[in-house]
């Protein structure tokens, strides 16, 4: 049933994709084109089921396990980055590799390390089986580093106290929750030594500041983005920490019940960094179908980096014909990407 009621989208800028998932995006093109199809990625290049069904479309095979890529054959590091012994199996068998890791999450490494190398216990504040963090502790001893996941852990983590603490994060986290969890960790070890630069990605705490600027003004917050994102799960938690009761994840603009919004005035609306700018007007265009629009794009700072692609790096190996039988890992993620899309769907058409 068509309302009446016109509906004001406040429009959060910036949304949508960063440049280091840009940059991870044209590094798989770019092997496309070098390669030709199948090129293989360890790991979803980047946490969005619209851009991995794009890619899979044009010949790229994602696997968990290196075991699943054949012989000789190029492979690429997702955005999240890998432990150094994932790199070190790829060198064992020979196989040529293509780091398409954020140079933001490179950096939490490098800090992470020189904390090490100065003798410090390093907390990694961030959640524990996420594969940022995943890739992150393969640098680090086991005993010389530990997980705080939250305000809890950060409370009862037991360290030495003739040794030196030092903190990291995941680049993805709320900045808000960050902020307590470090506020306690300071308050038990005053000497706490933070990271020379902020490890919160930029475009995680811009998307953050944007959505904070405009939910609270809105009867409803929608965030396009998949349920696999940490980024975009992120900016659902801001939205209702600034008085926003009415929000929920979009994985698809068309899967949204449209009556959800009957009396709806004010819509804040938003796309995870790892969200493609087309969903955000697909859902405009879907909303215009029932309800006369109002919209406001609300900047609350310009983004204006962005990172230069490793084309010197890529290997040069001959063309090799592979059949593109899909894997196990496959029908495994597959599987597990439908399962998560399916609870959700359930939830939006509610």
């Amino acid at each position: 049933m068509e309302s009446h009621l016109p509906l004001k989208v406040l429009l959060a800028a910036p949304r949508s994709f960063c440049a280091g998932v840009t940059r991870a995006i044209q590094i798989v093109e770019a092997c496309l084109e070098r390669y030709g199809a199948p090129v293989y990625v360890r790991h979803a290049i980047v946490h969005n089921e619209h851009v991995l069904r794009e890619m899979e479309a044009k010949g790229v095979i994602f696997v968990e396990e290196l075991s699943e890529v054949p012989d000789g054959v190029p492979v690429v590091f997702s955005a999240h980055g890998v432990p150094p012994s994932v790199v070190r199996s790829a060198e064992e068998r020979g196989l040529p590799t293509i780091d398409a890791t954020c140079p933001l999450v490179a950096r939490v490494h490098q800090e992470a390390m020189r904390h090490h190398r100065s003798g410090c216990q390093v907390l990694v504040i961030g959640k524990k089986n996420h594969p940022e963090i995943l890739g992150l502790l393969g640098y680090l001893p086991a005993k010389e580093c530990q997980v705080i996941g939250d305000i809890e852990a950060a409370q009862n983590v037991q360290i030495s106290m003739n040794q030196p603490v030092a903190y990291v994060t995941q680049t993805t986290l709320s900045v808000e929750d960050t902020g307590q969890i470090v506020k306690v960790l300071r308050k038990r070890f005053p000497k706490l030594i933070e990271p020379r630069k902020e490890t919160i990605c930029y475009a995680t705490a811009n998307r953050q500041k944007a959505t904070r600027a405009i939910a609270a003004k809105t009867e409803a917050f929608l965030v396009l983005g998949s349920p696999t994102s940490s980024n975009s799960s992120r900016l659902t938690e801001v939205a209702r920490q600034v008085g926003c009761e009415k929000v929920r994840l979009v994985p698809e603009p068309d899967e949204l019940n449209l009556r959800w919004l009957d009396d709806v005035s004010v819509l804040g609306l938003t796309a995870g960094a790892s969200a493609p700018e087309y969903l955000v007007q697909q859902l405009i265009d879907r909303l215009a179908q029932s309800r006369s629009l109002v919209i406001e794009e609300v900047p609350v700072t310009e983004e204006k980096i962005h990172f230069r692609l490793p084309l010197e790096r890529f290997p040069k190996t001959p063309q090799i014909s592979i059949s593109r039988s899909p894997t196990k890992s496959q029908h495994r993620q597959e599987g597990l990407h439908r399962n998560k899309h399916s609870a959700l769907s359930q939830e939006l058409l509610a």
